[in-house]
């Protein structure tokens, strides 16, 4: 009987939202036609049909959101009628016909990036758009129509593994042979039909100013008790993180960006969520008018490393889509923090704005990162002389870090947009070395890896055979040591990969030693040699005899390995695998 009812409860459920959003559904339905006709027949259709209607089925994708906005917007209008709905729909049907053409010309990267912009652009409008002009319940409202696509994922899976379940055991059974693509189809037929269907269903229809409804129990334990106070201890991870930095003065800017960035944009949900519970609950008050303050340096440092790398590198689409979520995640903690009188349905609105601007005009990502690669190109042509007004001049004896950074500037261009973007180059350049050398003076000179050669060196005697240990207090092999101290009476020992090895009476250093500058000298005297390949060391090599006032030390190599810079004929030492005699004077 339950079964029953659940059954008939999901058959009015998609009922209801053919009734509200029919057009919604007629293009998902569409849709998942159109997908299921390309993976069956894709094969009988020419490149150029193909081309066309993989492009029709982005349109189509797109047009899911852009109808369901603006079915609430005409709902929101109580003297709309059916005629203003349907010349709305009209109104969509000619947006997305201009984008097809206008943006969908054909399938790159930046048409896609654009797509995916203007996709979350409809789904954002689709978050605040019933709640323009709305007073209390906002946030109510949001965790309604999150629960609600939880739940339809739920349901979606279940009936998914049921279909699969069902297909298996028809073919187990019956020995059916069952085409594979069944189980591809009918994924697509309920993530398109089935599960638009049964989510729209369940979106609240608000009529009135307020949404008044009992905030979930379950949410409330899981931000109060769980999320909040990971974000807080996090924080200050975060500030003890920075604070090393600023003594140090080593600055990894690379991961500093994406170990705030994701974090803040966490604590704005967090935030938002929380505002319905802010009079009941001082700890959530407390949060939301703190936190906002707390996070600012936060931010700040993220701008500082984000700042780093940008100047040696120049903008790319990346770093600028980094750049405008950490301004829009800075922006809401200023609202938080200075605005009295709030509303949430500011964070969707200005995030839907800002995901427009990024991909769209003058200031998008691509005009902002093209603008930027170019600058970099003619400062670097510059600093060599190699500009004279706008001509290039050919010029070969230049440092190969600038004939690396430019070839990686004209590769950018070619990958991420066009060579023609590239401003002093003719019509007609392509990327190879005939045209770069005519061009620039060099051919492509792309950054290698294999600019730094590994090496391993290995004794050349059975280290198996007997050690002479006469004369000394202790012997020991390294790796017991390797970045753990070790106790010898009042003296503590300290080894590390790279070949430092020091010993310590409290505070105080007894002796120290960088084996790697030893390993070095003799590495340049075998290159010297033109042994630099042997991979053995000669037994004399492998014995560094080293003592002062207050200590011996014997040292037996027994390998060695790491990387050979080739540009800047540096030896760099890795790993040093020795054993270590002692004597205490």
């Amino acid at each position: 009987m339950k079964l029953a009812n659940i059954f008939k409860s999901t058959i009015m459920t998609i009922r209801n939202s053919l009734k509200r959003f029919p057009i919604t559904i007629l293009i998902s339905t569409s849709l998942v036609i159109l997908l299921i006709t390309l993976i069956e027949k894709g094969s009988s259709f020419t490149a150029a049909t193909r081309d066309v209607l993989e492009r029709v089925s982005l349109i189509l994708a797109l047009g899911i959101p852009l109808s369901v906005c603006i079915d609430l917007i005409f709902e929101r209008k109580e003297e709309a009628n059916r005629f203003h709905r349907v010349f709305g729909h009209l109104i969509g049907i000619a947006f997305l016909i201009f984008y097809y053409f206008l943006f969908l010309s054909e399938i790159n990267w930046i048409s896609i990036t654009r797509y995916v912009g203007i996709s979350i652009f409809f789904y954002l409008a689709f978050a605040f758009i019933p709640w323009i002009g709305k007073k209390d319940g906002y946030e109510n409202y949001m965790i309604d129509v999150i629960s609600s696509f939880i739940l339809t994922m739920i349901y979606s899976f279940v009936l998914f593994i049921g279909i699969v379940v069902i297909l298996f055991t028809i073919h187990q059974l019956f020995n059916i042979n069952i085409p594979d693509n069944f189980v591809l189809y009918s994924f697509i037929i309920i993530g398109g039909i089935f599960a638009p269907s049964n989510f729209l269903a369940r979106i609240p229809l608000v009529k009135k100013d307020t949404y008044i409804k009992d905030y979930p129990r379950a949410l409330k334990i899981l931000l109060l008790y769980i999320v909040m106070p990971l974000i807080t201890v996090y924080s200050l991870i975060l500030y003890l993180y920075f604070l090393k930095i600023i003594i140090t003065r080593n600055w990894p800017q690379g991961l500093v960006s994406h170990l705030v960035l994701w974090y803040s944009i966490v604590s704005v949900a967090v935030i938002y969520f929380i505002s319905p519970i802010l009079k009941d609950n001082k700890w959530a008050e407390k949060f939301k008018g703190y936190f906002p303050k707390f996070i600012i340096p936060i931010l700040i440092m993220m701008f500082i490393s984000m700042g780093i790398r940008i100047s040696a590198y120049g903008l790319t689409e990346n770093r600028y889509y980094g750049i405008v979520m950490g301004l829009w995640v800075t922006g809401i903690m200023l609202y938080f923090s200075l605005k009295k009188q709030q509303k949430n349905i500011v964070i969707p609105v200005s995030l839907a704005i800002l995901v427009l601007i990024s991909v769209f005009g003058p200031l998008s990502s691509f005009s902002v990162s093209k603008f930027s690669q170019n600058k970099r190109l003619e400062s670097i042509l510059k600093r060599n002389g190699m500009l004279e007004g706008n001509e290039i001049i050919a010029k070969s004896d230049i440092a190969r870090e600038d004939k690396e950074e430019i070839s990686m500037i004209l590769m950018y261009f070619k990958n991420k947009h066009s060579l023609k973007d590239v401003k002093y180059l003719d019509e007609g350049f392509n990327l190879t070395d005939k045209d770069m050398e005519t061009v620039f003076g060099f051919p492509f000179t792309e950054k290698d890896i294999f600019d730094r050669k590994y090496f391993h060196y290995y004794a050349e005697y059975d280290l198996a055979s007997i050690i002479d240990v006469k004369d000394y207090d202790y012997f020991i092999n390294s790796n017991v040591l390797v970045n753990e101290e070790r106790q010898i009476e009042n003296l503590t020992l300290y080894f590390q990969e790279n070949g430092l090895f020091k010993i310590l009476q409290g505070d105080s250093i007894l002796y120290e030693r960088n084996l790697a500058a030893y390993v070095s000298k003799i590495l340049e005297d075998y290159s010297s040699r033109g042994s630099e390949f042997r991979n053995t060391l000669a037994p004399e090599d492998t014995i560094l005899i080293d003592d002062n006032e207050r200590v011996g030390v014997k040292f037996i190599l027994s390998n060695i390995s790491g990387q050979y810079d080739d540009i800047n004929k540096q030896y760099h030492i890795n790993y040093i695998e020795c054993f270590i005699l002692i004597k205490i004077k």
